[in-house]
C-alpha cells in the first residue's frame, strides 16, 4: 500500500510493528507460507516487482493427497498446467515489497513501532517504539495492521454504529517443519501443496526454496483427540504415527516443534464501514480477516491495494468519496471470500481424499474443456482469474445447479429405460 501511495505522489510514513526483515529479524513458529496467485501477482505487476517476488516462490500446479496408508494422489488445480499457485515465505515477500516502497523518496519506513490507537478526527496515530511514545500526524491514516488492527479498534470506539463481528473456528493451527535432505533437496514432491486430510482435521505442507517444507497442523482445540488432550511427547508421537505415518520419518524435530511453537487461532472478521470520512481507511486483514484455506488472504489484501489506488486516482480531490467507493467495491467480495474460505476448509479436510471428490474435479475440468468460456470451476474463478469473489461464488452456485440438475435428469431417464426394459 505504501508503494502504491508513494507511486501516486503522496508523502507516506509507514510504521511497522516488527523489526526490519532485511536484517534477518524473522518471527518463526506461526507463519503459514503464503500462496501467491493471479490476483496478488497482478498487484505486484503494477509495481514492477512480480518477477522479483516469483524468484523466491515455488510453483504448485496441484494438491498431493496423502492417504493414511501412505498412498499418494495428485490432483491438479486446473486443466491448464500453466495455472498454478506459488508457495512463498513471508520474509522474502516482505523484504521485496518494503524495498519497492523505499524506491520512492516520498516514502519513509519506521520499524519497531506498534500502533496503540488513532485519533480519527485528527488523523493522528499513537505509536510505541519500545523506548518512547510517538505521535504521527497526516491527512489520513491507512490501517493495514492485521486482524487485530488498532486502527479498526479505534474506529469501533469512535465511529457511531460501527458494525463488527468476529468468529473463531473450533480448530487452531501449529507450524511444524520437514527439513531438506542432506544434499539440500526436497524429501517430497516440491511442486505440490501436500495435504493429509483426516476428516475432522488435517495437515498441509508447502515447499520452500531451501529444500524444506513448512507444515501446518489444523486440529481442534478441545475434544477427545485435540491440542488440549495431546501434550506429552509420547502422546504427540503416538498421534502423528497413527495419522501421518509417512510424514513422521521426515520430521526429526517434530516433538520440539510441537512443544515449542505456539498454537494459533483461526478467525474471520467482518466489519463496516471500512473508512471514516476522509481521515481513515482499512485494508487487508484489518478490514476482512479470513481463514487461510483458500490461499486468498494475501491475494485479497493486495487486490484491496489495487482497488483503493484506482479509487484515489478517480477522485483525486475527494478522498472521502474515494474511500467510500473502495468500500462499496470490496465489501461484498470480502464477505464472499470469508464464506468460501470456511467452505474450503471442510473440502480440504473431509473431501479431498474421497474418490467422489476426485471424480467431481475431473468432471469440472472436462466441462471446462468442452464449454470454454462458459463453464469455469469455482477454484479456477477464485484463484486464476480476477473475477470479483462474489460474482465467482454466485456463478458457481448457478453452474452447480445446472450440472447436478442435468445429472439428476439423466439418472432419471436411465432408470426409466431400465424399468421399461424389464416390463
Amino acid at each position: 500500500m505504501a508503494a502504491y501511495l508513494g507511486r501516486r505522489g503522496y508523502e507516506v510514513e509507514l510504521y511497522e510493528r516488527r523489526a526490519d526483515p532485511r536484517e534477518g529479524n524473522l518471527v518463526g513458529g506461526r507463519s503459514i507460507n503464503l500462496a501467491l496467485s493471479t490476483r496478488g501477482i497482478h498487484a505486484l505487476e503494477q509495481l514492477g516487482i512480480a518477477d522479483d517476488v516469483l524468484q523466491h516462490a515455488i510453483p504448485m500446479p496441484g494438491r498431493m493427497i496423502h492417504d493414511k496408508s501412505g498412498e499418494l494422489h495428485f490432483s491438479p488445480y486446473d486443466r491448464d498446467p500453466r495455472n498454478r499457485i506459488n508457495s512463498i515465505g513471508r520474509a522474502a515477500l516482505n523484504t521485496t515489497v518494503i524495498e519497492a516502497a523505499l524506491r520512492h523518496p516520498n516514502v519513509r519506513v519506521f520499524f519497531n513501532h506498534r500502533c496503540t490507537g488513532v485519533d480519527l478526527s485528527a488523523a493522528a496515530a499513537y505509536l510505541d517504539s519500545g523506548t518512547d511514545g510517538v505521535t504521527a500526524r497526516g491527512d489520513a491514516v491507512i490501517g493495514v495492521d492485521g486482524a487485530f488492527s488498532a486502527v479498526r479498534q479505534s474506529m469501533q470506539r469512535q465511529v457511531p454504529n460501527f458494525q463488527y463481528d468476529e468468529s473463531y473456528l473450533a480448530h487452531g493451527y501449529k507450524e511444524l517443519t520437514i527439513p531438506p535432505a542432506s544434499d539440500g533437496s526436497w524429501r517430497m514432491e516440491k511442486n505440490a501443496l501436500h495435504i493429509w486430510p483426516r476428516k475432522s482435521f488435517m495437515m498441509i505442507a508447502l515447499p520452500n526454496p531451501d529444500g524444506s517444507f513448512t507444515c501446518t497442523l489444523f486440529w481442534e482445540f478441545k475434544g477427545k483427540r485435540s491440542f488440549q488432550t495431546t501434550r506429552s511427547d509420547e502422546e504427540v508421537r503416538r498421534f502423528f504415527t497413527e495419522e501421518f505415518p509417512d510424514a513422521v520419518p521426515l520430521m526429526p524435530t517434530l516433538l520440539e516443534d510441537f512443544q515449542q511453537n505456539p498454537t494459533g487461532s483461526l478467525v474471520t472478521i467482518r466489519c463496516a464501514p471500512w473508512f471514516y470520512q476522509d481521515k481513515a481507511a482499512l485494508v487487508g486483514d484489518a478490514a476482512h480477516a479470513v481463514v487461510p484455506f483458500y490461499g486468498q488472504g494475501m491475494n485479497a489484501a493486495f487486490e484491496d491495494c489495487v482497488v483503493l489506488d484506482e479509487c484515489l486516482a478517480a477522485c483525486p480531490q475527494d478522498r472521502e468519496r474515494a474511500f467510500g467507493d473502495y468500500f462499496q467495491r470490496r465489501k461484498a467480495n470480502a464477505d464472499a471470500l470469508a464464506d468460501l474460505a470456511v467452505q474450503n476448509f471442510v473440502e480440504m479436510r473431509d473431501k479431498t481424499a474421497s474418490k467422489a471428490f476426485r471424480a467431481k474435479k475431473k468432471l469440472d475440468h472436462w466441462l471446462e474443456a468442452v464449454l470454454p468460456g462458459i463453464y469455469l470451476p469455482l477454484y479456477t474463478m477464485v484463484t486464476f482469474t480476477r473475477m470479483p469473489y462474489a460474482v465467482a461464488a454466485r456463478r458457481a452456485r448457478i453452474q452447480d445447479g445446472i450440472v447436478y440438475g442435468a445429472i439428476g435428469v439423466v439418472g432419471l431417464l436411465v432408470a426409466v429405460l431400465i424399468v421399461r426394459a424389464f416390463v
